[in-house]
């Protein structure tokens, strides 16, 4: 992504944390993010989202009374998601594998851990707009495929032995 790409990019910033927000959105306006929009929680999120189009959400892990892992299954699988395909950047603190984990399982795109760069931030945000995952939908979940690598020397059905097995 270009430097002059970014004045075009609507970025949406969910975090309970107002200095946090304000860290993200300092960072967001340097690279020419015109007007990133904030929101407190993911159930606000939701409702910004409702009249707001964003092109990219960049979402706390922990908050009430809806955290990032709900908001982004409810924007992946909600009937009346407006774009279930939003790249979504988890920032947080946790980087705990089993919550890294969830946060795959739930559909994020990018995860970044806090203390934020703005380097890291900027690289997550080019993977998740500039190299896009595919998205994957079955039964269970939705989102970007999880797998990172891939084996072109591969030549069966199934990537892994559980692949032929709907969760």
């Amino acid at each position: 992504m270009h430097t002059a790409d970014y004045g075009r990019l609507k970025v949406l910033i969910v975090d309970d944390n107002q200095h946090m927000r304000h860290i993200m959105k300092t960072v967001l306006k340097g690279i020419g993010v015109l007007n990133p929009r904030e929101a407190r929680d993911g159930a606000e999120a939701l409702a910004v989202l409702q009249h707001f189009p964003a092109d990219m959400a960049l979402v706390d892990y922990s908050m009430t009374p809806l955290d990032g892992i709900e908001f982004t299954r409810m924007v992946r699988t909600s009937v009346d998601s407006g774009n279930p395909y939003l790249p979504i950047i988890m920032v947080t603190g946790h980087s705990e594998r089993s919550r890294v984990n969830a946060a795959r399982d739930a559909g994020i795109t990018e995860f970044v851990v806090k203390p934020l760069t703005a380097k890291s931030l900027l690289a997550r945000m080019e993977a998740a707009v500039v190299r896009p995952r595919p998205f994957i939908k079955c039964r269970g979940y939705m989102g970007p495929d999880r797998r990172r690598r891939r084996e072109d020397a591969y030549q069966g059905p199934y990537r892994r032995e559980v692949d032929g097995v709907i969760a």
